[in-house]
């Protein structure tokens, strides 16, 4: 399939264009600031441990080397699973990144979700994602996505430096909440200043709703993490990027990687609901 609006371009396309960019310079900078903001998280809950199944995962390679990464997540109390990785070749133009946590259900404070990418265009993706039907709870809505967050995300969406990224996958669109930002912008390094200051805006943010978030009744939490749960799952097994992963390291290794990348283990043993 052949595009011309560069909204919707497939990652494809862009790579297709540009395909032996050396972006090895722009990971530093994107690595860095996820890892920044990955230990922002971290000191709000100091009881994260590793889990085990990431344990070999801190650095790999496919099997024919053209791709690397690495990927780490932590579990713990109030925060299910919180990820830091990267996958890509850093001399190739493509690179996947991202700073993930997916809450537990303690609160029903939004789970948060960032990812940089260079294909080698630079992208981003930021999302608050919601823990209840928007359209139906309109209370959740107002506190959560309301005035300051509505402003504070039109001011970026409005930056003549970035235009939309339209997801050829249909969940992945599904996703998409009043604070979802799905940028692509010339790969330089005043357009990651201007996402570098958004994303600890987000973080800092979300840290403060954490605070001072009310519990979750005890009898509505197996609900809850059955949503979740089902959010995690979808949001990776239906992302258009693992067919780009399949041609680097077969379908059968990128079904293990995206058990792995949704933590399908941690779920399924810590599952409160039938």
């Amino acid at each position: 399939m052949t595009t011309a609006n560069k909204e919707t371009k497939t990652l494809d396309e862009f790579l297709a264009e540009n395909p032996n960019v050396d972006v090895t310079q722009y990971w530093e900078r994107c690595w860095g600031i996820l890892s920044e903001l990955k230990e922002k998280i971290s000191k709000r809950f100091p009881n994260l441990e590793q889990h085990p199944s990431t344990f070999d995962r801190e650095y790999y390679t496919s099997p024919n080397g053209e791709f690397e990464g690495s990927y780490k997540a932590w579990t713990g109390e109030g925060a299910e699973w919180v990820v830091n990785s990267w996958i890509g070749n850093r001399k190739a133009s493509i690179l996947d990144m991202n700073t993930t946590a997916f809450l537990g259900q303690e609160t029903d404070v939004p789970h948060l979700v960032i990812v940089f990418g260079t294909v080698p265009h630079l992208f981003c993706y930021a999302d608050y994602t919601p823990r209840k039907n928007l359209l139906t709870n309109v209370d959740y809505l107002d506190k959560y996505y309301g005035d300051e967050v509505n402003d504070w995300y039109m001011k970026l969406r409005s930056d003549e430096n970035f235009h939309w990224s339209v997801s050829h996958g249909n969940y992945m669109r599904a996703l998409i909440n009043p604070a979802t930002q799905s940028l692509m912008g010339e790969l330089n390094h005043d357009n990651i200043d201007i996402l570098e200051k958004y994303l600890h805006e987000m973080v800092d943010r979300w840290l403060g709703w954490l605070e001072n978030a009310e519990a979750v009744p005890m009898e509505d939490r197996a609900e809850l993490q059955r949503n979740d749960h089902i959010i995690r799952e979808m949001g990776y097994a239906r992302d258009p990027m693992n067919k780009l992963a399949a041609n680097v390291f077969g379908a059968d290794e990128v079904e293990n990687m995206i058990k792995l990348r949704m933590g399908s283990e941690q779920m399924q043993a810590n599952k409160t609901y039938k």
